[in-house]
């Protein structure tokens, strides 16, 4: 299984991604009830745009129990996934699930700001971009305003007089 599952990676780190897919696919069949083995599964299915196919196994994936940081993965795969495909409060769920459980994960939270956009949930998702922004910002300019990003971003819609 570790050879075929290598071979696999190798291929899609080489951008071989429908052929990685047909490995990945094969080993499903042997070892259904792998997490590693779905999660990859299911990424390779987003890989070659059929996201659509890559749901069922990354909610197998996490059901099966997975690693920490392939779990990271699954839970930002699965709630982009679900987000592509429209299903806007599936993937809302999956990402605050995922941002509990990883709240340094800053592609969690971007990713998690454009459901919230879709959702009309504006004002959220400016406040988590803007203060994602700011924590990871090396810009010297963006820097300067600091503090008065900080303290606007969840205040967009006040109007002082």
């Amino acid at each position: 299984m570790e050879n075929e599952l290598k071979e696999a990676l190798n291929l899609r780190q080489s951008g071989n991604h429908k052929e990685s897919n047909e490995v990945l696919i094969k080993l499903i069949e042997k070892y259904p009830t792998n997490a590693s083995i779905n999660y990859q599964c299911a990424w390779s299915f987003d890989l070659l745009g059929e996201e659509g196919k890559a749901v069922p196994y990354y909610v197998e994936a996490i059901r099966l129990g997975l690693p920490k940081g392939e779990l990271e993965g699954a839970l930002l795969g699965l709630g982009s996934t679900y987000r592509t495909l429209g299903e806007y409060e599936k993937s809302k769920q999956v990402f605050q699930q995922g941002v509990v459980q990883f709240p340094n994960n800053r592609a969690m939270q971007v990713f998690y700001s454009m459901t919230l956009y879709n959702l009309n949930e504006h004002g959220k998702a400016m406040e988590i971009l803007l203060k994602s922004l700011i924590e990871t910002t090396t810009d010297h300019e963006i820097l300067k305003y600091k503090r008065a990003i900080e303290f606007y971003s969840d205040k967009l819609d006040e109007v002082w007089k």
